[in-house]
């Protein structure tokens, strides 16, 4: 972290270059950037910063919102901080240009930062390589599958070194009152939180994802423990009256736990969770339809097949088409 020196010891404010990505989150950048709008009315003059992005004219968010820039992909300082902002579709918004301005950055030394799905690019220019990491949950599947030298965790955010990466949302809030706490201290950093009504300052401990029981609105600690087995046995999923054993109780005692609080049999909601897994990679990769099969458990692309047409109305082949043709229209 930089050093928690005042302002007014420091020659300059602190820079941040933020860089929007194509169809970036809002709620992501917003958070960030006035974390830092508002530490600057209790200390004037601790930050500043710039948007930048490809053709440094305008940036549009995902929710059609459009940006002005104050400059293209050009040199910055070390000095400054660079926060990559993702949103959808990232993979094409991670361009060759992004990439090479990334790691001819990253060679000057300065702290870069994720916000979202931009921890995607951060890997995909190797700028992650043997680091801690996180990613908006919608998109660990994938991240997993193609950046095996990443440690990725499940956090809010995380801080590994001079690379910082938060899940998106409202995580990057988080993350700046980190940085303001140890830039101008926790009570500056506090009074920051209390102007944006953010209760519940959380840390790089805490998961991005609510816990199973608020999730599924459902407190039964079997039922929960039977899901989160589920959920970490995808690619070798597990019979029914395994999960049932592991958890003391008998297959129909399992069967019945389902359909009072879930309404479905565990094998239909296993079946759900293997497909969604399924669906976030056939858009979020370029892996084989055969191989998304396999890393979701099904033993061959037929069944696969006859599976995910069931339950999404089209095929995985048509499932991917049909992604494709809509990210060449936007």
């Amino acid at each position: 972290m930089t050093d928690a020196s005042p302002p007014d010891a420091r020659d300059k404010p602190r820079g941040y270059v933020f860089v929007l990505m194509d169809n970036f989150t809002m709620l992501s950048f917003a958070g960030a950037v006035d974390a830092l709008r508002i530490a600057n009315r209790m200390v004037p003059g601790s930050y500043s910063w710039v948007l930048a992005g490809e053709g440094g004219e305008t940036a549009t968010c995902s929710a059609g919102i459009s940006y002005k820039l104050d400059m293209d992909l050009e040199e910055v300082s070390r000095d400054n901080t660079i926060i990559l902002c993702g949103g959808t579709s990232v993979q094409d918004a991670t361009t060759k240009r992004l990439l090479n301005w990334l790691r001819r950055e990253a060679r000057r030394g300065p702290r870069i930062g994720a916000l979202c799905t931009a921890s995607y690019a951060l890997a995909r220019a190797g700028l992650l390589d043997g680091k801690r990491a996180t990613i908006h949950w919608e998109n660990q599947d994938s991240f997993l599958e193609e950046f095996e030298e990443v440690e990725l965790t499940k956090s809010v955010f995380v801080v590994d070194g001079n690379r910082m990466t938060t899940a998106g949302g409202t995580s990057s809030i988080d993350l700046m009152l980190k940085i303001i706490a140890s830039d101008l201290g926790e009570d500056v950093a506090n009074m920051v939180a209390d102007q944006q009504i953010y209760s519940s300052i959380r840390t790089d401990q805490d998961q991005q994802r609510l816990s199973i029981p608020t999730r599924i609105g459902v407190r039964h600690p079997k039922l929960s423990r039977v899901i989160q087995m589920m959920e970490q046995n995808i690619e070798e999923p597990i019979s029914p009256s395994l999960l049932a054993k592991e958890v003391g109780m008998s297959t129909r005692q399992l069967e019945r736990l389902f359909r009072r609080y879930l309404n479905r049999s565990p094998k239909r909601y296993y079946m759900e969770i293997r497909l969604q897994k399924a669906r976030n990679l056939l858009m979020q990769t370029d892996m084989s339809v055969i191989n998304v099969a396999l890393a979701c458990g099904f033993a061959s692309p037929s069944h696969f097949s006859k599976c995910y047409r069931a339950h999404y109305d089209t095929t995985p082949y048509r499932e991917r088409g049909s992604h494709a043709a809509r990210a060449a229209e936007a």
